[in-house]
């Protein structure tokens, strides 16, 4: 039997936690089934890819990139020059290390990575998770060999015959969240068997969640409710004085999967990979989308639970008065309880993670023959 060379793999992407989470669900994959693969991130420097990939066990490079802001900014004088360089480092980065597939997962660092695998030969491959894609993704499109999607109809913004429908990819320890349930409650500091109210904001925070719990946190506590609230790394210093028996005030949770298993509703935005582990977890939720992203795909998302019963949503203008009353409400109805678990779990793809590592691994297989 001919010896195989071990797989060499880059994935590139980040930002925000929603696309550093499925890149790590990604490499993990992989290295369970092939321990000896090499596997390099590639990142945008200063961004927290640059301490969670390491926490994660993995190498990651920097490069120097950001995106466009929206405001005038002196940032944007420099983005033409940024890019330049990133690609030039990229084409570094590709050549020293050799992969025999580039992944791109989102983020700043994507594209110079992937075009400049592509400008050496190296078979690439897109991760798109969100609705609407992205003009990077889009651009490249046309020379990756597969592009990975968790939305139908994404034929509008790439060629159809490089679409694998798998889903967004989410770690393991969340599709096995259940295992996680004991003692859960007690690593956060509250009590099992009081109604409990899990409100993630995302890694960076989401400015109108942590508005609306702040100003109804009395409600709360009289409703005899427990909240764990995620406020993300902005909004933690000016948040961490509600702490209290009830009211658990944190930037940042990495153990989800105990988060999840002893919430009874969770409150949350509706990122892309948020809408994956939730239907997964299939706990009832309340959706607060985010205004500010690309053609307003968050609520996009949510939509496309609510009109399904599988979540409830509260408009982002509206969540100051409406969120902790509707989550009050929620934690009361056990009838509706039910109804949204049982359809937000037909949203579920738990097995995406396999299915975009079999098509790395074919992918790169073709390359070694």
């Amino acid at each position: 039997m001919q010896q195989r060379n071990p797989y060499r793999v880059i994935i590139s992407g980040g930002g925000t936690g929603g696309h550093i989470y499925p890149a790590v669900a990604i490499a993990n994959e992989i290295k369970a089934r092939h321990a000896d693969a090499e596997i390099l991130f590639v990142g945008a420097k200063g961004r927290m890819e640059m301490q969670k990939v390491p926490a994660a066990g993995y190498k990651i490079e920097g490069l120097w990139i950001s995106g466009i802001q929206r405001k005038l900014s002196l940032d944007n004088l420099a983005f033409p020059l940024k890019v330049i360089a990133s690609y030039f480092k990229a084409r570094k980065i590709v050549k020293t290390f050799k992969p025999d597939i580039a992944i791109g997962v989102g983020g700043y660092a994507s594209w110079p990575l992937l075009q400049a695998a592509n400008s050496a030969g190296v078979p690439t491959l897109i991760q798109e998770q969100n609705s609407y894609a992205g003009i990077a993704n889009k651009a490249l499109s046309k020379k990756v060999r597969a592009i990975c999607v968790a939305y139908e109809r994404m034929e509008r913004f790439f060629p159809g015959d490089k679409i694998i429908y798998t889903g967004n990819p989410v770690r393991k320890d969340i599709v096995d969240y259940k295992q996680f349930g004991t003692g859960a409650h007690e690593f956060f500091g509250l009590k099992p068997g009081i109604p409990t109210v899990f409100v993630m904001g995302g890694s960076l925070g989401a400015r109108t969640i942590n508005i609306s719990i702040e100003r109804h946190l009395e409600e709360l506590k009289q409703a005899g409710v427990q909240v764990l609230w995620q406020t993300g790394k902005f909004y933690y210093e000016n948040l961490k004085q509600y702490n209290s028996d009830t009211i658990k005030v944190t930037d940042f949770i990495a153990d989800m999967n105990k988060a999840y298993a002893m919430a009874d509703v969770i409150v949350s935005r509706a990122g892309a990979l948020s809408i994956s582990e939730l239907s997964i977890v299939g706990k009832p939720c309340i959706l607060v989308p985010s205004p500010n992203v690309a053609e307003d795909h968050q609520t996009k998302n949510a939509k496309a639970l609510s009109e399904k019963d599988a979540a409830w949503m509260v408009k982002d203008m509206n969540a100051p008065e409406q969120l902790v009353q509707k989550a009050l409400e929620l934690l009361k109805d056990t009838a509706a309880q039910e109804v949204l678990t049982k359809n937000i779990k037909v949203f579920a793809r738990p097995n995406a993670t396999e299915k975009i590592a079999d098509k790395v691994i074919e992918i790169m297989n073709e390359v070694k023959k």
